[in-house]
């Protein structure tokens, strides 16, 4: 049972691997798009080290095969039990739980992270900066989650004031039912390491967690714009469903819209 156990869960691993990161985009719900060759060269491995203990065990059936009865008998009746009577040859049961894993990737890719953990985890700090261009004269100017609270908290010139902005993200429900938030998971490197990028909006009807939309509106005053009293936040003047990007964990620029 043990070659068994190991070739399959060698095999089912490396299958799982390789379908998630060359055949499908499955695994940017877990890792950062530069990890891709990484995952591809682990699952190529696992595949040959799968082969390599087949090969193996199938050359040792074919020369033990004579020797295997005395090596079951070894004079005390106790079989290789290593003479303590106890059977090591076999896999503990809750091994077995080990191929959910390689399964799951195979037939059922757990979902990427969304408002359940945005809503658990504080906005991330934005880097400061010490110089902003000037806005283009295109209205609504399409910025990213960053860019926007990195312009309202940071830039002194205030070239956010009365300007319309286009932003995407999916939505976080706010605390205790109190609005909502335009949102991105940003990734470090993986999944464990996401940081969210929050914008509150106002002024528009609330919207079922995790709905991908894009947003036009007017920063939302308050506070002393270019400081870090200026609330991140957004009076929306119309809000409308997009799809969901393929890399749902980076802050990109806004999405084409959906008729």
């Amino acid at each position: 049972m043990r070659p068994l156990f190991q070739v399959s869960l060698l095999f089912l691993s490396g299958l799982g691997v390789l379908h998630a990161s060359l055949f499908t985009d499955l695994y940017l719900r877990y890792v950062k798009e530069g990890m891709r060759p990484f995952l591809i060269a682990s699952g190529a491995i696992l595949l040959l080290l799968a082969t390599a203990e087949t090969v193996s065990y199938w050359r040792r059936g074919r020369g033990d095969g004579a020797g295997e009865a005395d090596e079951d008998h070894d004079g005390d009746g106790h079989g290789d039990s290593n003479g303590h009577g106890h059977d090591h040859t076999t896999v503990p049961r809750v091994a077995w739980l080990l191929l959910l894993p390689a399964l799951s990737l195979l037939f059922y890719a757990p979902p990427a992270l969304g408002a359940y953990t945005a809503s658990r985890e504080p906005a991330k700090a934005v880097k400061e900066r010490d110089h902003f261009d000037p806005l283009p004269t295109t209205s609504p100017v399409p910025l990213t989650l960053t860019e926007f609270t990195s312009r309202v908290q940071q830039d002194r010139a205030q070239d956010i004031k009365g300007r319309s902005v286009l932003l995407t993200g999916f939505v976080t429900p706010g605390s205790e039912g109190d609005g909502w938030y335009l949102t991105r998971l940003v990734l470090s490197c993986c999944a464990a390491d996401a940081q969210s990028v929050k914008v509150r909006i106002h002024g528009a009807p609330d919207l079922p967690a995790d709905t991908w939309v894009s947003v036009t509106g007017t920063w939302h005053s308050g506070g002393t714009l270019g400081t870090t009293s200026a609330p991140v936040a957004l009076d929306a003047r119309s809000v409308t469903k997009v799809a969901r990007p393929v890399n749902a964990y980076k802050d990109a620029l806004p999405l084409p819209t959906t008729r």
